[in-house]
């Protein structure tokens, strides 16, 4: 029992390394070649996990060679356009100028009702509002409404605007955020400073932090009985 536990533990550590060297994406962000990697990579670990007749060492070196594979293949893509092509694909324009371009859905085998779907989940109605839509490498579909239909922009308005940074987070359940405070511009004392002036500590903060217009922003934790 206790070998099957451990076991189980080794493999989902390195399944969690694995998937965080292949980098930040959403399963839906995923490139074909990817996705087939990360499903490759999790069959991988359940076989040694329910089998323990199964060398642990045997799983770990599959897991590690399918990495190191798709290391290869992303730097290949980074640097070829043509292999990028090859294994990712390229763009496809499904509407154009307000019109379904029909033969692009059929080469593609997306029907009408998918590409109408992923519109109104982009708030648009109408396929003539539409200049263009895209359907990306990895299936989500970009869409470029017509000018007239676009949101007013302060640019629009020839209005000015002033810069508005990063929010950064100071104070956590009560701990201080070190690193943040040197990103922000400010330190310590002037943190506790603040809260001073408040009447508080940083143990008393749920959650403070300095927003994109520099303003400190406190809540406090809720008193428990």
């Amino acid at each position: 029992m206790l070998v099957a536990f451990f076991r189980a533990l080794i493999l989902y550590a390195v399944v969690v390394t694995g998937v965080r060297i292949m980098g930040k994406r959403q399963v839906g962000e995923l490139q074909p070649f990817e996705l087939m990697v990360t499903i490759m990579i999790a069959e991988l670990a359940s076989v040694p996990m329910q089998d323990t007749s199964i060398p642990l060492l045997n799983g770990i070196i599959s897991i590690l060679a399918l990495l190191l594979a798709e290391a290869v293949i992303s730097y290949i893509t980074l640097k070829s356009e043509r292999a990028r092509t090859i294994l990712c694909g390229s763009p496809s324009i499904v509407i154009q100028n307000g019109k379904i371009v029909q033969k692009e859905l059929a080469r593609l085998r997306y029907n009408v009702n998918d590409l109408l779907e992923q519109l109104r989940e982009k708030n648009i109605v109408n396929v003539s509002d539409v200049e263009f839509a895209i359907l990306e490498t990895n299936g989500q579909l970009s869409v470029i409404p017509k000018p007239q239909k676009r949101p007013v922009t302060a640019e629009d308005l020839k209005l000015s605007t002033r810069y508005e940074g990063l929010p950064y987070t100071l104070i956590m359940d009560g701990h201080i955020q070190h690193k943040n405070l040197t990103k922000a511009g400010v330190d310590i004392n002037w943190l506790l400073q603040q809260l001073e002036i408040r009447g508080l500590k940083p143990e008393d903060v749920f959650f403070a932090y300095l927003d994109s217009q520099r303003n400190l922003q406190i809540e406090e934790k809720e008193k428990r009985r």
